[in-house]
């Protein structure tokens, strides 16, 4: 009978240690996060994520936090695997609220330009917790990006690490760029549609990518992705056009050079079409030095004959 009470205890105490810890846990992963719409939001379950932005998925990845991955948008592309084990709720910018309900996350993280607006307002009135992801187009906003997130997830210190990794690729971005005496005048190409381009202006992606890659963006007295009148066109005068590599994605380049308003570019006269891949060029995510590097390379190839021959 002794010894019967006695494991009667045992197991009590096991049960109450067990609890105890449990709590211990939760207590742990609750936090309140202020995210980039200045919203308090709490969350208390990472277990089932959607990720929704391609930059956002590419930092989770990065993180070694995909197991926490339930779903992700359309414009998660990296890594390239992620849209084939992941399930997809589409394109970020016209989600449903049903299609993202019912993947039954515990916390939603989504890029900033997320939409229709409308349903973000149904989502995060919902009891699903919504962060908005900050997106400063800079070398300081790409690391602040990663350790906010990785705090969200509890992997700040694998977080700092990969934001300390991203400050010297841009450190290193930053001494090559400062080699380019004669900047050139690139444009970038959004869409080509019955013959008109959309442009990339100021305060967008593209011009900050450019500005990254050592480049002066002929379109910069537009605001926004606009479309571009034939006029303007001509005097843009693009040494370059950047664009996103071809597909449901972006235009390709014989798309681009049947656009009238610049055909007569230096771009097209010399045939100084960039194309790239979206995310990588736009993503602003982890790898963004790196893609910054490349198209400064291809905008300037004089600078990676000069790196070779001086074996930097």
């Amino acid at each position: 009978m002794l010894f019967q009470r006695t494991l009667y205890a045992g197991a009590a105490f096991l049960t109450l240690a067990g609890w105890l810890a449990a709590g211990a846990v939760d207590a742990r992963a609750q936090q309140t996060i202020i995210d980039a719409s200045g919203r308090e939001v709490k969350i208390s379950d990472t277990s089932r994520i959607l990720s929704i932005g391609g930059d956002i998925t590419e930092i989770l990845y990065a993180l070694h936090a995909d197991d926490k991955i339930i779903a992700i948008d359309s414009t998660s592309q990296f890594p390239g695997d992620a849209l084939s084990k992941k399930e997809n709720v589409g394109y970020l910018r016209a989600l449903s609220a049903e299609g993202v309900l019912s993947t039954n996350p515990t916390l939603i993280i989504a890029a900033g330009d997320a939409g229709p607006p409308p349903v973000v307002a149904v989502l995060k009135s919902s009891s699903i917790p919504y962060v908005q992801v900050p997106d400063d187009k800079t070398p300081e906003g790409v690391a602040a990006k990663i350790r906010f997130i990785a705090k969200i997830v509890g992997r700040e210190a694998a977080g700092e690490a990969l934001a300390k990794d991203v400050d010297r690729d841009f450190a290193l971005l930053a001494e090559q760029r400062a080699q380019i005496t004669a900047p050139k005048r690139a444009l970038f190409v959004l869409s080509v549609q019955n013959g008109r381009a959309t442009i990339g202006g100021a305060n967008t992606s593209a011009d900050a990518m450019l500005k990254l890659a050592g480049a002066e963006n002929a379109a910069a007295g537009a605001h926004g992705y606009k479309p571009m009148a034939d006029e303007a066109g001509v005097d843009l005068v693009p040494d370059a056009i950047v664009t996103m590599q071809g597909g449901p994605s972006g235009p390709t380049t014989d798309g681009i050079i049947t656009v009238k308003a610049l055909a007569q570019s230096p771009a097209v006269q010399n045939h100084r079409i960039i194309e790239m891949n979206g995310l990588y060029l736009l993503g602003f995510g982890p790898r963004c030095a790196r893609a910054a590097r490349e198209l400064m390379i291809a905008l300037y190839p004089e600078l990676a004959l000069k790196r070779a021959s001086t074996g930097e």
